[in-house]
């Protein structure tokens, strides 16, 4: 930047006007002017100016880039000032004979029409914020404690999950794990594949998929789904061996009480 001081005879002694050129950017070519005081003190803009010279000086026709005072540009604003139509009409009295009109509500109790059946009455709803609740955060602690039961109300034996699944979020453990997948199971048609981002590990508050259970990604290999499909048929079978073995026990209740029918009667 090139910079010009000179004296400002406008102002009192000792006053000088600083005009920097720029030189570079998109403003290149064009001026900043400031002032500086006998003291050295710097003024970017003419309220500044005002504000430190007081009463000392009349500013009113002092233009602020030139230096200079210019009584003409004051008689320009002296006469727009005098022809705006809002200024003439501050000065006129107000010859209106009506009364004014209240434009604030009434303080006073009013009697209000309540219309019900018009037909423009319609009770809009959007479905999609019907549908989509909001989630709360690791709600499936609150399922923590509880355990099944048999008809004979003994707790049956926790279930083993794969090495595979692991939980995720604040004091996770396995049945926090097994209700959030069973949870999931039961109340989502969408496939679970676990908590997919990998941060949910550092802050599960912030990264947490409240659509997936609480355990990180895991991938179904064909040698879990074949071990599956083993226990399935050992139960099974174990299923149809205790079936036969009642259908068994009961058709043969029936031979042994006629029989022992039969030897009381010859007896």
């Amino acid at each position: 930047m090139e910079k010009r001081r000179m004296e400002c005879p406008a102002l009192p002694p000792g006053w000088k006007k600083e005009e920097v050129i720029r030189k570079s950017g998109l403003s290149a070519g064009k001026s900043d002017v400031y002032y500086f005081s006998p003291t050295g003190k710097k003024f970017r803009s003419k309220p500044q100016l005002a504000r430190y010279l007081g009463n000392t000086v009349d500013l009113s026709s002092f233009d602020f880039r030139t230096g200079k005072m210019m009584p003409s540009k004051l008689q320009k604003n002296k006469q727009r000032l005098r022809n705006d139509p809002l200024n003439q009409n501050k000065g006129k009295p107000d010859l209106n004979t009506t009364l004014p009109i209240r434009q604030t509500a009434s303080i006073f109790k009013q009697p209000v029409t309540k219309v019900t059946n018009h037909p423009c009455n319609k009770v809009k709803s959007d479905p999609q914020r019907v549908i989509e609740q909001p989630r709360q955060l690791f709600w499936e602690k609150r399922l923590e404690g509880l355990s099944a039961s048999d008809t004979a109300e003994q707790v049956m034996k926790p279930m083993e999950l794969p090495k595979g699944l692991q939980g995720v979020g604040p004091g996770n453990n396995d049945d926090t794990l097994l209700a959030a997948i069973a949870s999931a199971l039961h109340t989502s048609s969408a496939p679970i594949t676990g908590q997919l981002s990998a941060a949910v590990e550092k802050n599960p508050a912030v990264w947490l998929n409240t659509t997936q259970p609480l355990c990180k990604a895991f991938v179904v290999t064909d040698e879990d789904i074949r071990k599956q499909e083993e226990r399935v048929q050992h139960v099974r079978k174990k299923l149809e061996e205790a079936l036969m073995a009642d259908i068994l026990a009961h058709t043969a209740e029936p031979s042994n009480s006629t029989s022992v029918d039969v030897d009381s009667g010859s007896d």
